[in-house]
């Protein structure tokens, strides 16, 4: 049996490596349009990711379903579970927006259906790469480990990492990817997989992008008052970590009651 300062050895390992592969495919978004750079780099990151994975759990004599990453006849249903509970938590943050009554959404200028497409293609590419990257060998291994709390502590903080290396502020990181990463580790977890991760973690950064919260141009855009910035974008974490939170607590109560 490995020891567990093997398993949090390896672990490193490979949570150093998932970055740097990020890195080297970066460059990749120069040459196409934002959308398309997605997606391409979701494809390449996601599958050198996978295969690092496949190298790390055969090293440790173990299969791909030990560490939740195996196609199943249950992947469809339970990516479309995720899917609904990721577009669920989209909507509650938009209700709780709205309930400040000082912003409402308009349709952005006209763009083509296969835009639309390409946009959630391209999530569902980059999301399957920080599944691959943190919620499957990492945080089966850690869990395996130390437990389950101080596995989904230990991915949080590497999560949240990532994201102010990519050039997000630490308000905005500490704000977002923590309650984010609570939920999709919790998921996997009680899951066993990081299907279900997957399907919410697509459907609420393609259902941000929907509703004009990225960076890149969505189908609509949203218009707030003048002056009511702020209350917006405090309404907007509010709905968010209320959102995630108590997916959160519905997965761990489940979890909790199957044990």
């Amino acid at each position: 049996m490995t020891s567990k300062k093997t398993v949090a050895l390896r672990t490193l390992l490979f949570l150093v490596a998932c970055p740097v592969i990020l890195i080297v495919a970066g460059p990749l978004t120069k040459t196409v349009s934002p959308l398309r750079g997605q997606l391409l780099v979701g494809i390449v990151t996601s599958f050198l990711t996978f295969v690092l994975t496949f190298v790390f759990v055969r090293w440790d004599g173990l299969q791909l379903r030990d560490v939740g990453t195996a196609v199943s006849v249950h992947t469809v249903p339970q990516l479309f579970i995720g899917f609904v509970i990721g577009s669920a938590i989209v909507a509650l943050q938009i209700v709780v927006v709205c309930a400040g009554a000082h912003t409402h959404w308009v349709v952005a200028p006209h763009q083509p259906f296969s835009v639309t497409l390409l946009a959630l293609a391209g999530y569902f590419a980059l999301a399957l790469r920080e599944e691959f990257a943190f919620r499957g060998y990492p945080l089966r291994r850690l869990e395996s480990a130390g437990g389950t709390w101080g596995a989904l502590l230990l991915i949080a903080v590497v999560f949240t990492l990532e994201h102010t290396a990519g050039g997000w502020s630490w308000s905005r990181s500490l704000l977002g990817p923590p309650a984010g990463a609570l939920l999709l580790g919790m998921a996997a977890l009680s899951t066993r997989g990081i299907v279900v991760p997957l399907g919410i973690h697509t459907a609420f950064n393609f259902g941000q992008w929907f509703m004009g919260q990225k960076e890149i141009a969505g189908v609509l855009r949203p218009v707030v008052d003048a002056g009511f910035g702020h209350q917006a974008d405090t309404l907007g974490y509010v709905g968010y970590l209320a959102g995630m939170l108590l997916a959160a607590s519905g997965f761990w109560l489940w979890r909790k009651h199957r044990a």
